[in-house]
């Protein structure tokens, strides 16, 4: 159990700090692209928006293929297994349970879920801060003077 845990707890640092690079990035997509001018305030929002959306997706993305490697060198899932769907399985949490892991290894679903909880949170919370800052911007342009509104 204790290897478990420690085997989860690397892999899940090894998340977060892809998480802290793919929030870099965010955060520069939508103060580059959120604070330029622009005569179509919602059409430029929702760009913002989907920006931020993807990088965090691809974030999300790479976090799987990591889980997904780490299963594979422990040798978690039964043979045969589809990693990348069970991993994906776990990290968001579904549970299927169509596929569990191997009794030595059975803790490994539930720490990948508590990583995977924990990365979509934070998601959610840079989501929400980068729309609450682009619609701030967005009503600073509109405030301006000689500024017809859109």
């Amino acid at each position: 159990m204790l290897l478990q845990v420690l085997v989860a707890t690397l892999v899940s640092a090894t998340n977060i700090g892809i998480h802290a690079l793919a929030t870099v990035a965010a955060i520069s997509i939508a103060r580059t692209a959120g604070y330029r001018q622009t005569d179509g305030p919602r059409l430029h929002l929702m760009g913002v928006m989907v920006a931020t959306a993807v990088a965090l997706s691809l974030a999300h993305t790479m976090e799987v293929l990591v889980w997904v490697c780490t299963y594979w060198l422990v040798q978690a899932a039964p043979p045969g297994s589809d990693l990348l769907y069970f991993v994906f399985v776990n990290y968001t949490t579904l549970g299927y349970g169509d596929i569990t892991p191997v009794p030595a290894w059975r803790l490994i679903g539930p720490l990948t879920a508590m990583n995977g909880i924990l990365l979509f949170g934070w998601s959610a919370a840079i989501l929400f801060e980068v729309l609450q800052k682009t619609l701030e911007h967005l009503a600073a342009i509109e405030r301006l003077p000689g500024r017809k509104n859109a």
